[in-house]
């Protein structure tokens, strides 16, 4: 079965064009800066195709119309008709508490994420967007929502509830989600595939770390604790995203600043981070490279990413009673082999030591732990579109 994955972001539309249950990749590419004048459009298939057009893409439906043409065009040829596509699977990033899994998109399913735009009003209306543009396009075709937040839906209660009045979680759901789902567990299920242990008796930190940035704890292959909240702004430090922070400190900034509600998210959610103590960026490349030439905010920077992962595997450890895996993923997690070392080095007291032959292993599966450690370290390069095109096939199957 050919399966096509959509991950519609606010302007831009990731896509693969996925042959199952094989796990074959016959095509992917991305659509960037959707609404703009200058749209990007760039393509790999497995025939040789490597192409990268300008064009503009005003909105979500006009570029996955785009896609679908390219796939079937003679020059760039993925597949011989659009019929050939058997199931369509899509990221939606927030599912609330209705969804604890993955799930047929039926009219209900439909009205409930549209109920989720509120908790998610960035991301949740462009995937609703390649839902509709695929009800249009291909009508007759089944559709599955994979949930960012589902994973995490097995947080117990008193891991997932914030200590604010607990009328407002009543009626507003105010609580922690948590984010990345799909990715921890890809590279969790991955990790134990690798090692060749049972998923269900392992307790895992997975350290999955880019632009955007989220740590969870896994015991026995459920989600038990998570770094984000009920946004992505809780948690680490991320690229421009503030992390964890006083919500005290922000009521102070905003009455200093004199800024609205909707100026303090832009300042929690655009202007922070990496990008905001460093004054350089919020890509660690260039970061890292201003701290070698003697920037101290940007060395700064550095040392307090670093803290807060450090920081939060040994709570997650000490959550779970203990760590036997701890995996690194995204981005920065597995390309960025110096904010390897920084969050790794003073940890190695929790059983584990370190292949110096393997530390600045990029973007591919390691073992960065020595055989004989007790703990695990370890490289898995997540694969979101992988783990919603195993789900969409699944729930295809059945149906």
């Amino acid at each position: 079965m050919k399966i096509i994955i959509l991950n519609c972001g606010s302007s831009s539309i990731k896509f693969q064009l996925v042959d199952m249950p094989g796990n074959k990749v016959i095509a992917k590419g991305l659509v960037e800066k959707v609404g703009l004048e200058e749209s990007i459009i760039k393509l790999q298939s497995n025939s040789g195709a490597d192409l990268k057009i300008n064009k503009h893409i005003p909105d979500h439906q006009k570029g996955i119309e785009e896609v679908l043409g390219l796939l079937v065009s003679d020059e760039y040829s993925s597949i011989k008709s659009l019929d050939e596509i058997g199931a369509v699977g899509h990221r939606v990033v927030h599912g609330g508490e209705a969804f604890s899994g993955s799930v047929p998109i039926t009219h209900e399913v439909i009205e409930a994420l549209e109920e989720c735009v509120e908790l998610a009003p960035l991301h949740n209306p462009p995937n609703l967007a390649g839902i509709y543009t695929m009800q249009k396009l291909l009508p007759d075709v089944p559709q599955v929502g994979v949930f960012d937040t589902a994973f995490h839906q097995t947080m117990p209660e008193h891991v997932y509830l914030y200590a604010v009045p607990f009328v407002l979680y009543e009626k507003y759901k105010v609580r922690r989600y948590g984010f990345h789902g799909t990715s921890h567990k890809y590279i969790s299920q991955r990790a134990c595939d690798i090692l060749g242990v049972d998923i269900n008796k392992q307790r895992i930190i997975t350290c999955h770390l880019g632009n955007g940035s989220s740590m969870a704890a896994i015991k026995n292959g459920k989600s038990y604790d998570t770094s984000m909240g009920m946004t992505p702004a809780e948690g680490l430090i991320m690229g421009t995203r503030t992390g964890d922070i006083d919500p005290g400190a922000l009521l102070y900034m905003a009455e200093k600043e004199d800024a609205s509600i909707k100026e303090t998210s832009n300042l929690l959610n655009k202007k922070s981070g990496m990008l905001g103590i460093s004054g350089v960026s919020s890509d660690m490349r260039d970061i890292e490279n201003a701290a070698s030439q003697g920037n101290h905010r940007a060395q700064l920077a550095l040392e307090m990413f670093a803290y807060r992962a450090k920081k939060y595997i040994g709570a997650y450890t000490a959550a779970m009673g203990g760590v036997d895996i701890i995996v690194f993923a995204g981005g920065i997690g597995e390309m960025d082999t110096e904010t390897r070392k920084r969050i790794l080095n003073g940890l190695e007291f929790l059983g584990f030591e370190l292949d110096q032959n393997k530390l600045n292993i990029r973007g591919e599966e390691a073992m960065l732990s020595t055989p004989d450690s007790k703990v695990k370290v370890m490289v898995v390069p997540t694969n979101e579109e992988m783990m919603i095109a195993r789900d969409t096939y699944e729930i295809v199957s059945r149906i």
